[in-house]
């Protein structure tokens, strides 16, 4: 199916809602029945039918189509963020007395997933370099039934090597997850890899108006009903109608919102190279990148996320750098109109706290849908004062 037929037609039926081009909202908490045979059929297959949008609702299950679509998957489930999607499908497809292989650098709070709540549980795990295919082969145990994967991740973008950790998992019978945010269904497609679930914080680019925080499960039919009927019905994880519809509307330009936003980074990263005051670029579309190879032949792209090491160890300096900034916005999350800029250094020196595995010096920016000039000449002014 045409990409653009997925974002702009995909489920949706004008017909049914008197010819408007937009969607229809379905705000409602309820849905009615016209007889109890008819209310029965329905509770034995409320994985397809319209009970309660605790489950289902019309406007989300139109997001749903959209998204496995996207993923090349069979079905989709939408969460009200990125850590509620990564978390139920873990929950929902583990038991106690199993074990999970995790890359060593996840997202902040899949991290404490893994380390700190399945342990409650009786899952035990293992933090593995995820950019060492024998690493991840070697961390297979007799119990290990899932493996959580992030390629690239969100900070210094190591990759997996995805087609050989789907043959590592098919061998032993390994559920297979990735955080696919990075790279979107645009540039990378993890399914046809031979990776069984496919995770999204939608907040970031599937929305792209910093305006609604989701996350989203791809996969088989299979999967998603078990996930449908374990975690997700049972701690009520289903987002709004109107977010569902927000992240249509921002569907309708994904495909420009992230080539301008990559093209753009690639530019960016390619003159952060040329800084003597930068000591190294991370983007995983540079030659210069330690798995540029692996990029070119998973990926056609990716985020407009750059990560550079400052020419400095001074907290205080990068600070500086980083508060002479106007064009970028200091701020977690990405994938809206706006660029970001993330340092190491705001988790530095907070009373309680150990300082973080990362050093200092290293700055994250998102590149969002301004012009690439005019945020190099804003990148080139702060660099001044160092």
């Amino acid at each position: 199916m045409h990409l653009s037929e997925i974002l702009t037609h995909l489920g949706e039926d004008h017909e049914k809602y008197f010819g408007a081009t937009a969607p229809p909202v379905i705000q409602t908490s309820n849905f009615v029945f016209k007889s109890v045979a008819e209310f029965r059929s329905a509770i034995q297959h409320e994985f397809d039918e319209h009970i309660y949008t605790r489950g289902n609702n019309p406007t989300v299950k139109m997001l749903r189509e959209k998204l496995a679509a996207l993923e090349e998957t069979e079905d989709a489930l939408v969460f009200p963020s990125g850590a509620a999607a990564t978390a139920m499908a873990v929950l929902s497809l583990m038991k106690s007395g199993e074990h999970i292989i995790c890359i060593e650098k996840p997202y902040s709070w899949t991290r404490t997933l893994v380390a700190e709540i399945l342990p409650r549980f009786g899952i035990s795990y293992s933090f593995v370099d995820g950019t060492d295919t024998e690493a991840i082969r070697q961390a297979v145990q007799p119990n290990t039934t899932f493996m959580y994967l992030e390629s690239p991740n969100s900070m210094t973008f190591e990759l997996q090597d995805l087609a050989a950790c789907a043959a590592i998992a098919k061998e032993n019978g390994i559920a297979t997850l990735i955080d696919n945010t990075n790279c979107t269904p645009l540039f990378q497609k993890p399914a046809n890899l031979g990776i069984d679930l496919v995770m999204h914080t939608g907040t970031k680019y599937l929305n792209g108006h910093s305006d609604v925080v989701c996350g989203v499960i791809c996969g088989s039919r299979k999967n998603i009903e078990k996930i449908f009927h374990a975690g997700y019905m049972t701690f009520g994880n289903i987002i709004s109608p109107h977010d569902a519809w927000l992240i249509m509307r921002g569907l309708r330009t994904f495909e420009l919102r992230v080539k301008r936003s990559y093209e753009s980074a690639l530019k960016i990263s390619q003159w952060l190279e040329k800084q003597p005051k930068v000591r190294q670029v991370l983007f995983p579309m540079l030659p210069s990148f330690p798995q540029y190879e692996l990029a070119k032949k998973q990926m056609k792209g990716c985020a407009g996320l750059v990560s550079f090491y400052l020419d400095t160890e001074s907290v205080e300096r990068v600070e500086a750098f980083t508060d002479k900034l106007e064009r970028f916005l200091l701020a977690v999350s990405w994938g809206g109109h706006e660029s970001l800029v993330m340092p190491m250094a705001a988790f530095y020196n907070m009373p309680g706290k150990e300082n973080p595995p990362l050093p200092p010096n290293l700055v994250r920016i998102y590149v969002g849908l301004e012009d690439p000039d005019y945020l190099i000449e804003d990148l080139e002014q702060a660099l001044a004062v160092m």
